[in-house]
């Protein structure tokens, strides 16, 4: 599948400082030390491609694209894989409710999401891969889950075929629920369902077995998968798959939203301990965002889209800098001062770049701000200083790089200059 053109990088030379992040998993924020010597390796969870790309998203890719270029400036090899999740009940209930089909659907959206992260100069992933071409790969997955005896199957009245089963991972055998989130039962019931979860399918050994192939019903797009009968994956199934082709298991981060600590990334690495591998070493998570008081959702409909802000005439750069005010993982509201104040940021960073000069301590803030957790609050106030400054600073060389707006545009992806 193809992504989209990635903007032109200019690291600065390599800082060997490691970047700390946070880690859900454990709560604590530590340096990051690749599994692999010299090569970074993460895996962020794409969109399901049938309302793209309100700011959530955007939020959500920005961040990991501030990973991606701290790993970067700390000297690392960076492989990104990500993936499109155009298998899916949302995506099929949408296609059927505007009468289209459910492929032509997910392409205009996923065409729509690529010039998104182009105008916002996201870095593109190695891998982008969709659910509909990782097929074979998926089917492997589920496959081996069965023969290793973590899937068992659930009788299906509703199949297509009368002899069709549903196959569900046993997550009593491995003993993997909640080693992501480290949530109780009464955390996990109060989401499960309404973030894709069957609680109360009859048959089912647990209440949080995830479904990892469904069997074939009338009207919904199958797939062969030999003695697993006629079908289509589960959703968190999907992702390890993809993720273990593209990266290999285990890998460095997992990223996503935070509505993905449970129940996605959590099943996602009981999947993966159901096949006998491990599956991220480090998960983080962005926050959610809001507008008009209430989570910004499709459900609600209260969506803000990158493609409508920039037809209307917004520079793309202050959409990342209304996301740079915010810390990665907080929760916040989009509003029109929000922009607003960007855009009085954007004016002055770059008048201060127009004046020139050698800032290697501006640099250095900046470098010091990104690697700490990605915290671009500190870094807009570093920028903030530098603009505020009467004029150029001399300097040598040997002083370090000390041109901020090409710091700006290699650390936090923004063009300070025309």
């Amino acid at each position: 599948m193809h992504s989209w053109t990635s903007p032109s990088i200019s690291p600065l030379p390599a800082s060997g400082v490691p970047l700390r992040l946070h880690d859900t998993r454990t709560g604590r924020t530590a340096p990051l030390i690749p599994l692999l010597p010299g090569r970074a390796r993460l895996y962020v969870c794409g969109i399901t491609p049938y309302d793209a790309t309100h700011l959530g998203h955007a939020a959500t890719y920005h961040a990991t694209d501030l990973m991606r270029r701290a790993l970067l400036d700390t000297g690392l090899e960076v492989e990104v894989a990500q993936n499109v999740t155009d298998v899916d009940d949302p995506l099929f209930e949408r296609a059927a409710r505007d009468g289209v089909d459910w492929r032509d659907l997910a392409a205009s959206q996923t065409a729509l999401f690529a010039e998104d992260m182009e105008q916002l100069r996201i870095i593109a992933p190695e891998t982008y891969r969709s659910v509909s071409e990782a097929m074979d790969d998926i089917i492997a997955t589920v496959t081996t889950l069965r023969e290793r005896g973590r899937a068992y199957p659930v009788t299906a009245p509703d199949a297509a075929d009368a002899a069709g089963v549903d196959w569900y991972l046993d997550l009593s055998i491995d003993g993997a629920l909640g080693d992501v989130s480290g949530w109780d039962e009464q955390q996990m019931l109060e989401v499960f369902a309404e973030r894709g979860g069957d609680p109360e399918r009859e048959g089912k050994r647990g209440t949080f077995d995830p479904l990892v192939w469904r069997a074939e019903r009338t009207g919904e797009p199958a797939w062969d998968a030999g003695a697993l009968g006629r079908g289509r994956p589960g959703w968190h199934v999907e992702c390890v798959s993809i993720a273990e082709d593209a990266l290999g298991l285990p890998f460095d981060v997992q990223a996503g939203g935070s509505d993905l600590v449970f129940p996605h990334h959590d099943l996602g690495a009981a999947h993966a301990i159901g096949t006998g591998r491990g599956f991220a070493a480090v998960y983080t998570h962005s926050g959610m965002v809001g507008y008009e008081g209430e989570k910004m959702s499709k459900s609600l409909g209260n969506l803000v889209f990158v493609h409508r802000l920039v037809r209307d005439g917004v520079d793309p750069m202050l959409i990342r800098l209304v996301l740079m005010a915010h810390h990665y993982r907080s929760d916040w509201a989009w509003t029109d001062q929000e922009l607003e104040r960007a855009g009085t940021r954007l004016a002055s960073y770059r008048a201060a770049a127009e004046r020139g000069g050698h800032h290697p301590g501006t640099v250095a803030a900046l470098r010091a701000a990104l690697r700490e957790d990605l915290d671009t609050p500190s870094a807009l106030t570093v920028l903030d200083a530098w603009a505020a400054a009467p004029g150029p600073r001399p300097g040598g060389e040997d002083d370090g790089p000390g041109d901020v707006a090409s710091a700006t545009d290699a650390l936090f992806g923004l063009t300070l200059r025309g």
